[in-house]
This record gives C-alpha cells, structure tokens and sequence, in this order.
C-alpha cells in the first residue's frame, strides 16, 4: 500500500482555524478602553471652567439622584502644592431637601480626567450639607432633580 497525503485532512484544520480567527479578530479589537460620553450642563468663561456630567451613570432613588460629575478647568488650579486641571467625583442630590454631598473626588493633573491621578479621595461619613443659593451647587442640583 503506498504512502499518500490525503489532501482534505491538511486542509480542513487550516480552515478550521482560520475561520475561528476571522470570528476573534472583530471582538478583541472591539474591546477596548470604556470612556463616558460627558454630556456639557454647565460653562463658566470668566471663571474658565467647564462642567459635565456622565448621563450612563444618573441613578434616582425616590428624591435622591446620584452621578458622576468632571469639572475642567482652562487655568491650573492647586490643592496643597499639586496642580491640576480636572476634578472627577460622584456625589448625590436630595431633591426633597435641597442638600447634596460628595461621595468621591479624584483630582487629574489634565484635562477632561487626563494625566496624571493627584489624590482619590473618598467621602463614606460625608453629610448632606445645604445648597448654597446662587451658586454652581445650587444649579447642579436644579438640573439633577429636574430629570424625572
């Protein structure tokens, strides 16, 4: 009996193969990175700030709403002898009451959440304090309780 190379038993693994990585190749470039898509509420010139917030991440429980909000500033800002230029932090809204609290802070040394990470800080004991009138607090938290 000779020796013969059956043609289909090379071939058919080979296939196999590559069709397994035609089907791979789309879902691992896919995957990435997850940014959030900050969503523009509030622009302050003089001040040379700019605030966002992150609509994936608004969550009301009865009169309390809870999202996470970047502050971008055009101007270097300072905390102790740090410099930065961007402020990231989840932080809560009673609507009932017109209080609100941080929950967390981390400070970036660039734009938009960019850099260099200067300080996550974390707020578990913090108390609702009031919303001050006239002021940044005062519009965020209008803007949060306005969204039903």
């Amino acid at each position: 009996m000779p020796f013969t190379i059956r043609l289909h038993r090379l071939i058919l693994p080979l296939a196999y193969f590559s069709s397994l990585g035609l089907l791979l190749t789309p879902l691992l470039l896919s995957v990435g990175p997850a940014y959030a898509e900050w969503m523009l509420i509030y622009q302050d010139t003089q001040l040379g700030l700019t605030i966002y917030v992150d609509p994936d991440t608004i969550r009301r429980k009865g009169e309390v709403v809870k999202w996470w909000e970047l502050y971008d500033f055009k101007t270097i800002q300072t905390l102790g002898d740090e410099s930065y230029l961007s402020i990231k932090g989840q932080h809560e809204y009673d609507c009932a009451e017109e209080l609100n609290r941080s929950l967390t802070r981390r400070w970036f040394s660039g734009n938009m959440g960019s850099g260099k990470v200067l300080g996550p800080s974390s707020f578990p004991e913090q108390k609702w304090v009031p919303v001050e009138p006239a002021s940044i607090g005062q519009f965020l938290w209008k803007f949060a309780c306005a969204k039903k």
